[in-house]
């Protein structure tokens, strides 16, 4: 593993320059992948998985057309590479759980019993088995049970992997019945296309992730914009140009200086009148909103918020009232005038 210098902390990472994709190859060669699940990560990691020469089966429920049809669009075959999930299941050595969490915790029963000795149960998120007295998912004890979460949505994963990139993914080892349990991981996470992967729990990786959905990376961030838009347009300031200040600015300029070399470079890079205003009013925010996000950490931490989502989810309504909150959200007159600014850029491709 290489040493590397995290702000003062020195952790380990496995690089494709380390852990190459020859490596995963041989570690691999005698496995069938079962990709359980073609909505989100599954077909990204499928077809990461099959580009680079591995043998991928996937394993989705024909009643589910839409996802079944995106297999066959994409290539695979049904009754070859193509399955229901218990048939898929049952052929795979490496079986990657990647439905939804809610779905994984109704299909548990099922798939548990598909599984050999000596196969690997994969997850790309710690949610079942962190939770495991509300999901009911304990995997048996004579296989390996790994984790492979890379940091973006599967567009990402898949867009990145095109363009050659690869997105960082975090790596666990829950039990290793084999004695293989770490190669396997590593050699899949090489598979997907991550960038590099450094090593996590399945607690650490779940108590993070939902954490930072709810935080910096959709609530927060959702929640600051609103904040931001309301207070311009309640001052007199035209639809445009409030989400051009909170939004536009933001995602077309700012956040790709700080992706290019961090904050402190964004804001050396800015005009000396944002820079002084920035460093006065960041620490107030971050003072305001502190206690919100340990507030958040300790109910991820207890399982309030994974209780909130399995209850949501199993409300026979859920899709009709989830329909309804994006509605209103897409509705609202930010991101209604979001669309039309999107309209106005040079690059506008819809």
């Amino acid at each position: 593993m290489a040493k590397i210098d995290f702000g003062g902390v020195i952790e380990d990472v496995v690089t494709r320059e380390e852990f190459t994709l020859e490596k995963a190859r041989e570690v691999l060669k005698n496995e069938t992948i079962a990709v359980i699940g073609y909505g989100v990560q599954g077909p990204a990691q499928a077809l990461n998985m099959r580009d680079q020469g591995f043998n991928v089966i996937v394993g989705q429920s024909p009643e589910f057309k839409s996802d079944w049809d995106k297999a066959i669009a994409d290539g695979f075959v049904p009754g070859e590479t193509l399955f229901p999930v218990a048939d898929a299941a049952k052929k795979g050595t490496i079986v990657q759980y990647l439905v939804s969490d809610a779905a994984q915790r109704i299909l548990w029963p099922e798939l548990k019993e598909c599984l050999n000795e000596g196969d690997a149960l994969y997850f790309s998120h710690g949610f079942s088995v962190t939770y495991k007295e509300q999901t009911g998912v304990i995997p048996p004890s004579n296989i390996d049970v790994i984790l492979c979460a890379p940091k973006g949505s599967g567009t990402s994963v898949r867009r990145n992997f095109l363009a050659g990139a690869g997105i960082n993914s975090s790596y666990s080892v829950f039990q290793d019945y084999t004695g293989r349990a770490t190669e396997r991981v590593l050699a899949l996470g090489i598979a997907i296309g991550s960038g590099y992967l450094f090593p996590t729990t399945f607690e650490k990786e779940v108590y993070s992730d939902l954490t930072g959905e709810r935080g910096v990376l959709m609530g927060a961030l959702a929640g600051i914009m609103d904040a931001q838009y309301k207070v311009l347009r309640e001052n007199g300031h035209s639809p445009s140009e409030a989400f051009n200040e909170t939004v536009e600015e933001l995602t077309q300029s700012l956040i790709r200086l700080v992706d290019e070399k961090g904050m402190d470079w964004m804001y050396a890079n800015c005009s000396a009148t944002a820079q002084r205003g920035a460093l006065d009013w960041m620490p107030r925010f971050r003072d305001a909103v502190l206690p919100v996000f340990k507030q958040l950490y300790e109910n991820v931490k207890s399982g309030k918020e994974t209780q909130r989502v399995i209850q949501a989810l199993s409300q026979p309504d859920y899709r009709n009232v989830l329909e309804a909150e994006l509605n209103e959200l897409g509705n609202s007159e930010i991101w209604k005038a979001g669309q039309a600014v999107r309209k106005l850029r040079p690059n506008h491709k819809e």
